[in-house]
């Protein structure tokens, strides 16, 4: 875990907050998201955090993280089909997030801690070998080639994911930029990963238990392939 008296100065880029936010949604804002929080987890808030207790959370079940959850469909459709696990989710758009409280309040889940934020402080505060399985799915691709060393699949977020995985914790990765495939095939396993394919249909074809996000639904309408890339911690 990173000190909290020496924690880097961290840049973040991307959006916190897009178009107004509907009445239901601000109500999900005010009314649930403090109760799904995992945890002390903010930097600025607070400044002396600890290791976030897991087994409090979810009860000694194994734990799932979903990075950049998005519009939220693809965490709530895994805590509904195994209810037997607990989920984290990272999301700083403030917008996806009460996308995903809306959801959750109709799917009645109850195993999903959310945390509105960087991904990064997040990892400050997961204790090692912690999490059995990581989902990053349609990150944002950061197109330009000055600007990749801003995509998650670089080594200041590939270290950390490491260390809080578990020994054969799997990481999956979706996403329609052929780009992004290249620099996840090339960056992933240098940090303590194994691809899993075998042939082309590995990487091809969706998930057994994949619901198709809203990102992968425009993806599709506008001629881009999805690719499905399977890794295994060491």
């Amino acid at each position: 875990m990173t000190n909290p008296l020496t924690r880097p100065h961290r840049n973040f880029y991307g959006r916190r907050k897009g178009k107004h936010l509907r009445g239901s949604q601000e109500a999900y804002l005010e009314q649930d998201l403090a109760g799904l929080s995992p945890g002390p987890v903010d930097w600025d808030e607070n400044p002396e955090r600890r290791p976030l207790d897991l087994t409090a959370l979810f009860g000694g079940r194994d734990v799932w993280l979903e990075v950049g959850f998005g519009g939220g469909e693809h965490m709530v459709h895994q805590a509904v089909q195994n209810p037997d696990v607990g989920l984290i989710g990272c999301e700083p758009y403030i917008n996806g997030v009460a996308m995903l409280l809306g959801k959750i309040r109709a799917a009645g889940a109850r195993n999903l801690r959310v945390y509105p934020g960087d991904v990064r402080d997040l990892f400050d505060v997961l204790p090692e070998a912690s999490i059995s399985r990581a989902f990053l799915l349609y990150p944002d691709p950061w197109p330009k080639a000055r600007h990749h060393r801003r995509r998650f699949v670089t080594q200041e977020h590939l270290d950390p994911l490491a260390r809080v995985l578990q020994p054969g914790a799997i990481f999956r990765v979706a996403t329609d930029i052929p780009d992004y495939v290249r620099q996840t095939l090339e960056q992933v396993p240098r940090h303590g990963f194994d691809w899993l394919a075998e042939g082309p249909r590995d990487w091809r074809a969706p998930w057994e238990d994949w619901i198709p996000t809203r990102y992968e639904q425009k993806a599709l309408r506008e001629g881009r392939t999805p690719h499905y890339l399977t890794f295994r911690k060491r």
